[in-house]
């Protein structure tokens, strides 16, 4: 039986099948996974230990798609049009779609890969780790997100960065110091500027000389499109794996979706991206005439008590720039401006105005006349959040819409805790607190 085939099983595949059945494909979809989906950015929530690892273990997908989970893809037959799994069983398919994700980079370190080394991409590498010291290879997102969410244990936790500050990728040096303070208040020790040598279970050498006490060492060091199927099966591949605007390859029966696309010569790296591919494709699957546009981003640190977001690209300029510095509370904010929109900026220590930029940025909307009241939080930035489109995401974890809250409210969810309970708002981080308690004081006035 041909049809649709996925090879991989992870945020973006996961959506792609629910997407397919909501948007009327009926067709036979069967599914390839190495183990079973779960939602990735939720990692650090079992980390603090408030979710256990099967909570974030995404649901079986809608209808009569087949998901063969423990069954790994090892080769395309172009040709034959199908697909051989390691278990000896082949695949035939009418249409392809690759979303075989990304491999963590290990870094070639004396004792790594080895015990008390893992990474952070399943439940299982979250999993039961030991109450001793643990030592963060990585200072990027993920890094901070995770050392800040073992702290929330009482554990004690290193940070090892190569870089001079923190998330390089995304902040400027002085942005990337105040984060620094955030996290060493929070107990982080921080090891910034400085490289490992060397890991033996219980203690990290650094290349100054210097050893860190760490019973277990969790790698942040970044990830890699997992590109090897489509490279040996003749697919154009540069960083990942080259897609056009209907997100085909160089074979047209052939699509590719998530971590290991490559579109308009960028690889989506934000699970929010990846989902965006996978509704343009299931649109497109199920007949419909669309093209995919990546949209904005905005990434926002996962982790309570430090109020972090970077909208737009890293260092975006503008004909007009506002910043506001205030050190000493470890509050900043610089936005970039063209036309009186945003095109890009970082806030730091600022959750309301974090919440308002982002929409503004996101909906490509003017910002009010006044700059400071919006960045300190005391001007509203226009529509209150209930009158956001329904697709308008208001917890970023979960991926959980206006829609979605206020059905839940309407169905008589009228609490956050009843909110949590129907669509697993706010269970995440949960940074997305204010958003959701503003949508319910909106719905609540709203007349009947």
């Amino acid at each position: 039986m041909s049809g649709i085939l996925v090879i991989g099983y992870g945020p973006a595949a996961h959506r792609l099948v629910e997407r397919l059945r909501r948007h009327g494909h009926h067709g036979p979809v069967t599914v390839l996974g190495a183990e079973p989906a779960c939602h990735r950015p939720l990692l650090t929530s079992v980390l603090a230990g408030t979710l256990p690892p099967e909570a974030i273990v995404l649901p079986p997908p809608p209808g009569d798609t087949r998901v063969r989970v423990g069954v790994t893809a090892v080769r395309i037959d172009r040709r034959a049009r199908a697909v051989h799994a390691d278990d000896g069983t082949v695949h035939p398919y009418d249409t392809l779609v690759l979303a075989t994700g990304a491999r963590p980079d290990v870094p070639a370190l004396p004792g790594v890969p080895g015990e008390g080394v893992r990474t952070v991409r399943s439940p299982a590498d979250v999993a039961g780790l030991d109450d001793g010291p643990v030592a963060v290879l990585g200072g990027g997102v993920l890094g901070v997100e995770t050392a800040l969410a073992l702290r929330r244990t009482g554990r004690e936790v290193a940070l090892v960065h190569p870089r001079p500050h923190l998330m390089n990728r995304h902040l400027d040096a002085g942005t990337g110091a105040l984060l620094a303070e955030r996290l060493a208040d929070h107990g982080v020790r921080l090891h910034l500027g400085r490289r490992a040598a060397r890991y033996v279970p219980g203690k990290l050498a650094l290349e100054d000389g210097r050893v860190v006490a760490a019973d277990t060492l969790l790698l942040c060091t970044g990830v890699t499109p997992d590109t090897r199927l489509a490279r040996d099966a003749g697919l154009s591949v540069r960083r990942g794996v080259v897609v056009d605007d209907l997100l085909r390859t160089s074979d047209p029966r052939i699509h590719a979706i998530g971590d290991c696309a490559e579109h308009a010569g960028q690889v989506p790296g934000l699970v929010t991206q990846a989902w965006d591919q996978a509704e343009t494709l299931a649109r497109l699957l199920a007949g419909a005439r669309v093209r995919h546009r990546p949209a904005r981003t905005v990434v926002r640190l996962r982790a309570p008590g430090v109020e972090l977001a970077v909208v737009g690209p890293p260092g975006a300029s503008g004909e007009e720039s506002v910043t506001l510095s205030d050190p000493a509370r470890g509050r900043y904010a610089a936005l970039a401006l063209d036309g009186g929109r945003i095109t890009g900026g970082v806030l730091l220590g600022l959750p309301r105005a974090i919440a308002a930029v982002s929409q503004l940025y996101d909906r490509d909307l003017p910002v009010p006349s006044g700059r400071l009241a919006l960045l300190l939080g005391t001007a509203s930035p226009g529509p209150a959040p209930v009158e956001l489109p329904d697709d308008a995401v208001i917890c970023f974890c979960n991926n959980v819409t206006r829609a979605a809250i206020a059905g839940a409210w309407r169905r008589g969810a009228r609490d956050l805790a009843a909110l949590a309970a129907a669509t697993r708002a706010t269970t995440g981080c949960g940074t997305c607190a204010p958003d959701v308690r503003r949508v319910c004081e909106a719905l609540s006035a709203a007349p009947a």
